[in-house]
């Protein structure tokens, strides 16, 4: 996968890249700030995806892993994006943030690790933001659980990266507002 240029210019996501199994970047250009973008995205739960996390529950039953519930949308003003390393965002750790350039965190399960980052280029004609989902597979059911899940997960990143970028058009908006 060819990663934007400026990726390289970014030493903790560059870490991050290194040996991935896995990389998917989505990218978008918005006239939000990289703050509202998250909060954005973040704040996107619509029905369906919850439905998507019910059945979730039962395949990784089937590989013999847990799932402690279901993920609910985060309600967060753009200044309350957690930016400092540690810190939760929702079922995320942030691992990485400098605010308007970059911002990653990390979900780790038994069989794989995966983070999500956000990149931003400021352009003339308003931000551009680069989501990457980068996965580090840990034992036999990391590939096998990502490559059940990835025409899903490839639909709810690009859910999320159109609802942040609509995050002026519905600040502070509810779970289920952009379907």
């Amino acid at each position: 996968m060819k990663h934007p240029s400026l990726f390289k210019d970014i030493p903790g996501l560059s870490a991050l890249l290194a040996n991935a199994d896995h990389v998917d970047v989505k990218t978008i250009t918005a006239d939000v700030s990289m703050r509202e973008f998250i909060a954005g995205m973040f704040a996107y739960n619509p029905g369906w995806i919850k439905g998507l996390y019910r059945l979730r529950w039962g395949f990784v039953r089937l590989l013999g892993m847990k799932q402690t519930g279901i993920p609910q949308a985060v309600h967060m003003h753009p200044e309350d994006v957690p930016m400092t390393p540690g810190e939760k965002a929702a079922f995320f750790t942030v691992t990485l943030a400098e605010d308007g350039r970059v911002w990653a965190a990390e979900a780790a399960e038994s069989h794989l690790t995966a983070y999500l980052g956000v990149v931003g280029e400021n352009l003339p004609e308003g931000n551009r933001f680069h989501v990457v989902t980068i996965v580090h597979y840990h034992r036999w059911t990391g590939p096998v659980y990502f490559n059940v899940i990835w025409p899903f997960h490839h639909l709810v990143v690009r859910k999320m990266v159109e609802a942040g970028a609509a995050y002026r058009a519905k600040p502070y908006m509810l779970a289920g507002d952009l379907k």
